[in-house]
């Protein structure tokens, strides 16, 4: 449903994007994850429309997006940092949307803001941060976009209100096979709401996967040896050990079974092997703990 391929972009000096490729598949949810500054929200922008690559292509449903508008009609997007007009009342919002978008459905929207709460009489700016995320959140479902772009959805709602909007979004995807792309810093949200995850850095894919492979790509191994933890395994791809005792314990990168099978065939005496969360995988994936982007 989303394609970038070679996608570059420049702010002066600094290079935000640097060649990425993305493919994201029709009816998924794809959690976009990096650390500060690899240029998530520039890929969403470049999505949206609203950003001219400097190279590359990005296309929705296999057609161009920038300067299309009966393509752009298709996307909704709620940025990271949203806008209202300061005096628009909530009404007013809906108004305007459904002026802008043909499929915009008013009672959607109306049943959505009653389950939050949002009066349409209210001001916009009377409004704290959260409640109008979850206007902005509304008045995207409620466009009945056929591609979904969310920065940060979740950033400052109550986790009532995250669970209440994730279920609203999944039933969307469930019912008319909706795309989403979602970047967030809550790698333990993404994990249960997403089918697929790309992780990206310094502006490019670094891997893109569907969760139920990458979960199974990682394991973390807890092993022992007859001479204690001074034996180091050979023939595994180690991102992190660490002993304590007797026991070595690894991040691995390989099926769970794999591994197992070469620990013991070097001898080992105790292995257990457990799966990583998905924030678990980023950490050592991006190479450290200094990676790290909660």
């Amino acid at each position: 449903m989303i394609e970038v391929n070679g996608l570059t972009k420049s702010f002066g000096v600094v290079r935000a994007l640097d060649g990425l490729d993305m493919h994201v598949e029709h009816g998924s949810i794809y959690g976009l994850v990096g650390p500060n500054g690899a240029g998530k929200t520039t890929v969403l922008q470049h999505v949206a429309g609203v950003m001219r690559p400097d190279a590359g292509t990005v296309l929705v449903d296999g057609a161009p997006v920038y300067e299309q508008p009966q393509v752009k009609e298709r996307i909704a997007y709620v940025p990271s940092d949203f806008w209202f007009f300061r005096q628009a009342r909530i009404a007013d919002m809906r108004e305007l949307h459904d002026s802008l978008f043909s499929r915009f459905d008013v009672a959607r929207f109306d049943q959505l803001a009653a389950e939050l709460g949002l009066e349409a009489g209210r001001g916009v700016r009377t409004l704290s941060k959260g409640m109008q995320r979850q206007l902005a959140i509304c008045l995207a479902l409620a466009a009945r976009p056929d591609v979904l772009l969310l920065d940060e959805p979740l950033d400052g709602l109550d986790p009532a209100v995250r669970r209440l909007v994730l279920a609203h979004v999944m039933a969307e995807v469930a019912d008319r096979q909706m795309t989403v792309l979602v970047s967030s810093h809550n790698l333990r949200e993404l994990a249960d709401v997403c089918d697929h995850v790309g992780i990206m850095d310094a502006g490019r894919m670094v891997l893109e996967r569907s969760l139920e492979d990458l979960q199974g790509g990682f394991v973390k191994a807890q092993v022992a040896f007859a001479d204690g933890a001074q034996t180091v395994p050979v023939g595994l791809d180690v991102l992190h050990s660490e002993v304590q005792g007797r026991l070595r314990t690894m991040v691995v990168r390989g099926a769970a079974e794999v591994v197992e099978q070469q620990l013991l065939a070097q001898g080992a005496t105790f292995v257990n092997v457990l799966p990583l969360s998905l924030e678990e995988i980023f950490i050592y994936e991006m190479g450290g703990a200094h990676h790290e982007d909660r």
